[in-house]
């Protein structure tokens, strides 16, 4: 198994690549491309969220903590103290970050449901769902986000699974198979409930309509086939030397 920092530095290269396509295919505009890089890199360390003592899983508790504590606070702040809102707000996110840690962690198993592909696109929909509803992004925008999230997710299981073989050893490991998975066939209630849940996600996903007509674009690939390759030299430097080397000859 790979470690957090391989999985968060994979997560960080392959989202800025996709982020670099995304820029030349003219999809999303510039400012938006950190934002789903972003999104990227937290799917290639979000599988981790059920190993207890992990960085993922501390990090996603407290972040899910704050996000909760504000949703809450923004709601009642008009009806309480200071006070009493920060009451409110040390409380909420102390019972998500330590409470909601401890009964996720006494249910869930590490490479269980949440290190398979159904998790992923899970992800994926709630990603598009809070996007568009909650930061008032467009549809594309919400889809791209939910898209760099499951790209994240792909690149940690196939992470995993590629640790799950020793070269030098010529060997495969107990390990192999158990990361890159549709589903948790150990446990299927719990890929069921997963199954419920990306679906109840999906239905507050937003329209899909137009992501699926930018993808579907042979305009768009034919863009990207075109620009993938420097024509001629690459960076201009063999044509600078070039033109450096035939002024030297003349002089």
């Amino acid at each position: 198994m790979a470690d957090f920092k391989t999985h968060a530095a994979v997560g960080i290269v392959s989202s800025g690549m996709l982020a670099t396509l995304t820029m030349a295919a003219n999809v999303a505009p510039p400012h938006d491309l950190v934002t789903l890089a972003l999104a990227g890199a937290l799917g290639a360390i979000l599988p981790d969220i059920d190993l207890e003592n992990s960085r993922a899983s501390q990090g996603m508790f407290s972040g899910l903590g704050i996000f909760l504590a504000f949703a809450i606070l923004f709601n009642v702040s008009w009806k309480y103290s200071v006070a009493e809102m920060w009451i409110i707000w040390v409380g909420t996110f102390l019972v998500v970050r330590f409470a909601g840690h401890s009964v996720f962690h006494k249910y869930a198993r590490h490479r269980g449901v949440f290190h398979s592909l159904l998790a992923g696109l899970f992800f994926a929909f709630t990603t598009s769902a809070v996007y568009y509803h909650l930061f008032g992004a467009d549809a594309t925008l919400s889809w791209l986000a939910g898209l760099f999230l499951f790209m994240g997710v792909l690149s940690h299981l196939l992470l995993d699974e590629l640790f799950s073989v020793d070269f030098h050893g010529n060997r495969v490991k107990r390990s192999f198979g158990t990361a890159l998975k549709l589903y948790d066939g150990r446990a299927p209630t719990a890929s069921l409930t997963m199954a419920g849940a990306a679906a109840l996600a999906l239905l507050a996903a937003p329209p899909a309509d137009a992501f699926l007509t930018i993808m579907g674009s042979e305009a768009i690939w034919a863009l990207l086939q075109e620009r993938m390759l420097p024509k001629g030299s690459w960076f201009g430097f063999i044509a600078e030397m070039d033109r450096l080397a035939f002024a030297g000859l003349g002089g």
